[in-house]
C-alpha cells in the first residue's frame, strides 16, 4: 500500500525537496493513491525479507535496534494484546501463522460477503496529527511545515528510539527490523539481478530520493537542533528503515479527508491480487474498517488489496513477486527513445519537452495491450520531416494531455510505428532472456551461509519478476507480428490487384 510520487512531488513537498523529482504515472510508481492495504506478501512466491543488512552496512552503518528480525506470530500476538488493552474492540479475526506470508489475519468465525471488519479507532492510528512523546521535537518539525511523509518518517524514528518510553513501543516492536523493499538491495544487487527490468531504475531513483530527503531535513532542521535530532538516531540508515515502513504500510483514508496513516492491526492483512477491498474510515462506527468482498470460513486467511499494482511495483515496495500469470494488474514498462540520427531529432525532442516528456520514455504494456500514448510516441519517433506539423500533436497525445485526438492515427506511417514498437519489444525480450539464461549459473560469490541464503532469495525474486515481465512482452510481440502481417498481406493484395489491372490494359 505504498505508492509514491504524485503525492510527494506536488501536494506535500516544498519545491526544494529532493522527492519532488519523482516522475508521475504511468511511467513511475507513486506513493499515493495509497488505497489501503499494507504490508507484506501474500500471493505466491515470496515475501521473505529482501535483505538482511550487508557486510558494509554492518560495519559502517548504525544498527537498527528496534523492530523484529522476523515477522513472528509471537510478536504480533503481543501487539494484539496491547491493542485490545488500548481500545481495539473484539475482532472476528486473529493473527496466526499462514501459508501465504509468514503471519496474517485469519477468520475466527464465519464472515459474510459485505460485512465490515476491523474497527480500529482513530486513537490507535498513526498520522501527521499524532502526539509526539518528545513534544519539543514535534513542535520543531511542525514549525518548519514539514510535509506528511517526511514528518511521519521522522516521527517513527523518534518514537522507536524511545523504546518503552513511547506509547507505540508494542507496535514498533512488531514491525520488521528490515522492511520488505528494494530500498535494502545494494546497487550491485540491483545491477546484477534487475538489469533487464525498468524497476531497477525506479529502485535507484527511490533510494536516491529517500537519501536526498534525509539530507534535506538534516541540513535544514536536524543540524540546527542536534540535541533533539542526534545523528546517531536520525541518519540515512534509520530513514531508510522508516521510509521502508511507510512505503509498505502507509494507507490513504478518503473519509478522513484523505489523511495518510499507519493502521496497527490492519497492516497484518496480506495482499491478494483477486481481492478488491480497501481500508477506509467509517464515520458511523468511528473506526478504520474494510468490507469483505467474499465470504470466509473459520481458520481461512482474510486478504485485502494493496492496489492495482504490477509485479514490479509489488517487489519495489513490498519485497515479493506474485506467481506468474496470477496478477491481472501486471504490466511491464517498455522503454522507447527518439533516434539520435533523426534529422528532426531536436524538433521532436522540443515537442516532447513542451508536454513534460523526455527520451527515453517508458510506457506500461499489459497482457491485454498497450496504451494509446505508446502508439503516439512511436508515431513521433518514425514520422518523416514532411510531417513536422504533426510533431506537437503526437507529443501531446503521448503525454495523455490531448482531449481531442484519443484515437490518433496516421495510416501512412502505422506499419513503421508498429515495427518500431516490435523492435523495442524484442530488444527488451533479449535482455530478459539473457538474464534468465545466465541466472542458473550466476556466481553468487558469497562465503557466509546467511548471505548465501539472502542472495539466492534475491536472485529468485529477480527470476520470478523477469519471467512474468518477459511473458507480457512475448504476448505483445505476438500481437505486433500479427498486425504487421495483416498490414503487409493487405499491401500485397493491393499490389497484385494493381498489377493485374495494369496487365489487363496492356493487352
Amino acid at each position: 500500500m505504498a505508492k509514491a510520487s504524485n503525492f510527494l512531488q506536488s501536494t506535500l513537498l516544498p519545491s526544494s525537496s529532493p522527492l519532488r523529482n519523482l516522475r508521475s504515472q504511468p511511467q513511475t510508481l507513486s506513493f499515493p493513491p495509497l488505497p489501503s492495504s499494507r504490508h507484506r506478501p501474500i500471493t505466491t512466491h515470496c515475501s521473505v525479507s529482501a535483505g538482511e543488512t550487508t557486510k558494509r552496512s554492518l560495519e559502517e552503518a548504525p544498527d537498527i535496534s528496534w523492530g523484529c528480525e522476523i515477522d513472528s506470530v509471537e510478536n504480533a500476538t503481543s501487539l494484539q494484546r496491547w491493542l485490545s488493552d488500548s481500545g481495539l474492540p473484539p475482532q472476528k479475526m486473529a493473527i496466526d501463522k499462514v501459508d501465504i506470508g509468514e503471519r496474517g489475519l485469519v477468520a475466527s468465525q464465519s464472515l459474510r460477503k459485505g460485512e465490515k471488519l476491523l474497527f480500529v479507532p482513530p486513537s490507535l492510528v498513526i498520522s501527521a496529527d499524532s502526539v509526539w512523546t518528545n513534544g519539543e521535537a514535534g513542535e520543531v518539525m511542525k514549525r518548519y511545515d514539514v510535509p506528511d511523509w517526511p514528518l511521519l518518517a521522522t516521527y517513527l524514528i523518534s518514537e522507536a528510539s524511545l523504546q518503552k518510553g513511547s506509547r507505540w513501543f508494542n507496535y514498533i516492536s512488531a514491525l520488521p527490523r528490515q522492511p520488505y523493499s528494494l530500498l535494502y538491495w545494494t546497487r550491485t544487487e540491483l545491477d546484477m539481478y534487475l538489469e533487464a527490468s525498468q524497476i531497477r531504475e525506479r529502485a535507484i531513483e527511490r533510494i536516491t530520493n529517500v537519501v536526498g530527503t534525509y539530507e534535506d531535513l538534516r541540513s535544514r532542521i536536524f543540524s540546527k537542533h542536534p540535541n533533539l535530532f542526534p545523528k546517531e538516531v536520525f541518519n540515512d540508515e534509520t530513514f531508510k528503515w522508516s521510509f521502508g515502513i511507510l512505503f509498505s504500510r502507509l494507507v490513504r483514508l478518503p473519509s478522513m479527508d484523505g489523511r495518510f496513516a499507519l493502521v496497527p492491526w490492519a497492516d497484518m492483512l496480506n495482499h491478494n491480487c483477486e481481492v478488491e477491498t480497501y481500508l477506509d474510515y467509517d464515520k458511523s462506527s468511528k473506526g478504520v474498517v474494510f468490507t469483505a468482498d467474499r465470504p470466509y470460513q473459520p481458520g481461512e486467511q482474510v486478504f485485502i488489496s494493496y492496489g492495482n499494482k504490477s509485479n514490479g511495483e509489488l517487489l519495489l515496495s513490498y519485497g515479493f513477486v506474485p506467481r506468474e500469470g496470477t496478477n491481472p494488474s501486471d504490466s511491464v514498462e517498455l522503454a522507447m527513445s527518439l533516434r539520435k540520427n533523426d534529422t528532426c531529432y531536436k524538433e521532436k525532442l522540443d515537442a516532447l519537452k513542451k508536454h513534460g516528456l523526455s527520451t527515453p520514455q517508458c510506457f506500461p504494456v499489459r497482457i491485454t495491450g498497450w496504451p494509446l500514448e505508446l502508439m503516439a510516441y512511436a508515431y513521433l519517433v518514425v514520422s518523416p520531416p514532411d510531417m513536422s506539423n504533426s510533431f506537437e500533436e503526437m507529443a501531446k497525445a503521448a503525454s495523455n494531455k490531448s482531449s481531442t485526438n484519443k484515437d490518433l492515427k496516421y495510416p501512412e506511417i502505422e506499419e513503421e510505428a508498429l515495427q518500431f514498437i516490435l523492435d523495442s519489444c524484442e530488444t527488451s525480450i533479449s535482455k530478459y532472456s539473457r538474464f534468465l539464461k545466465e541466472s542458473g549459473s550466476m556466481d553468487l560469490d558469497i562465503t557466509s551461509p546467511k548471505q548465501l541464503n539472502r542472495k539466492a532469495f534475491l536472485k529468485q525474486l529477480a527470476v520470478d519478476l523477469s519471467t512474468s515481465e518477459r511473458r507480457i512482452l512475448y504476448r505483445a510481440q505476438y500481437i505486433l507480428r500479427r498486425r504487421l502481417r495483416d498490414i503487409r498481406s493487405g499491401e500485397l493484395k493491393a499490389l497484385r490487384l494493381f498489377s493485374g489491372i495494369r496487365n489487363f490494359f496492356k493487352q
